[in-house]
């Protein structure tokens, strides 16, 4: 019996210790504010650029994968909760994000990606940043989209969009946006929405406020269910551009801006340089630089768009008649 008992205990200190040597994961927290699918390609992105350089889940990090559901609440909880955690590094997809998780923490280091504009939740200017937090700006082509629109509208003078007030990055996309429409004068009509279940009421507003065209500026709340704006687009054959290239997808005409899941590599390989001992610090904050044009022709020919072969000639990737094939012309 007693032979048993030590052995027992025997067992256990070696199965003890054999855990107590197993090093712990170095273990990325990655939140995102809601499944629109700019979030999701930056993510799908970010995990491409670890796994490219030989990270992994669960095999040599660890990946705490978190959605806000379009909550600011949620957000600011999951922010808490990944500091309490004491994950090594917080990756963060998106203005409520950033501003959610600054507030819980400023020691843990922090790379953002799909941020408008990152100085507006408390940075302070691209080379003088706060000492834990660098990344990708998103800040979109407003004013080269705005030119877009007059080029392929030469009559246009009134422009609609919808702007969620609870995003910072929506109030900067829109003060960009009448910015860049004063100096073509043209003029931009705004509704505000408190959720996605005002879309298409407002957009049905903007519609009977006699606009030209729809331009709608890129934010989570209206990204996630912008099928909505398409709809009453086609229903009422008005023009209806987008803020980011994907748009297409759910009945913009055209959209200029970005390739997100390009954006998401890029702070993947920011992360990378953190988690192999560079300070984001050390990190300025970097921007996209290469513009997509995305094209619709079924779209457009609903919304009574004729595309000139030069439009055509300069597009990125033109989303055919059923938006299951795509023509790429890089």
């Amino acid at each position: 019996m007693r032979k048993i008992i030590t052995l027992f205990f025997l067992f256990i200190v070696l199965f003890y210790g054999c855990q107590k040597e197993k090093p712990d994961l170095y273990t990325l927290g990655i939140f995102w504010f809601t499944d629109a699918p700019t979030l999701n390609d930056v993510r799908r992105g970010v995990q491409a650029a670890l796994e490219d350089n030989g990270l992994f889940d669960k095999a040599n990090i660890r990946l705490d994968l978190r959605n806000a559901k379009g909550s600011i609440p949620e957000a600011q909880k999951i922010a808490r909760e990944l500091v309490v955690d004491e994950v090594d590094m917080i990756i963060v997809f998106s203005t409520p994000c950033l501003q959610a998780v600054l507030h819980a923490t400023r020691t843990i280091p922090i790379v953002f990606s799909s941020v408008a504009n990152p100085f507006l939740p408390g940075l302070l200017s691209d080379d003088d940043h706060l000492s834990n937090v660098t990344g990708v700006s998103s800040r979109g082509p407003i004013k080269e989209s705005l030119r877009f629109i007059k080029e392929v509208l030469p009559d246009v003078k009134t422009i609609g969009t919808l702007w969620t007030p609870s995003e910072l990055n929506s109030e900067y996309y829109l003060k960009l946006a009448r910015e860049g429409a004063e100096e073509l004068n043209l003029e931009i009509k705004a509704v505000s929405i408190a959720s996605a279940n005002e879309i298409l009421l407002s957009a049905q507003v903007l519609i009977n406020d006699k606009i030209d065209a729809i331009y709608q500026i890129s934010d989570n709340t209206i990204n996630a269910s912008f099928e909505v704006i398409g709809r009453v687009a086609e229903e009422n054959a008005i023009p209806l551009f987008g803020g980011f290239p994907p748009h297409t997808l759910n009945g913009a005409c055209a959209a200029m801006g970005w390739d997100f899941y390009a954006m998401g590599y890029k702070a993947g390989q920011i992360a990378l340089q953190v988690k192999n001992g560079t300070s984001p610090n050390d990190i300025p904050i970097q921007y996209m630089t290469e513009i997509k044009l995305h094209l619709n022709l079924e779209a457009a020919r609903k919304q009574g768009i004729v595309f000139v072969d030069d439009i055509i000639e300069r597009a990125d990737e033109i989303v055919n008649q059923d938006k299951s094939n795509v023509f790429n012309f890089e």
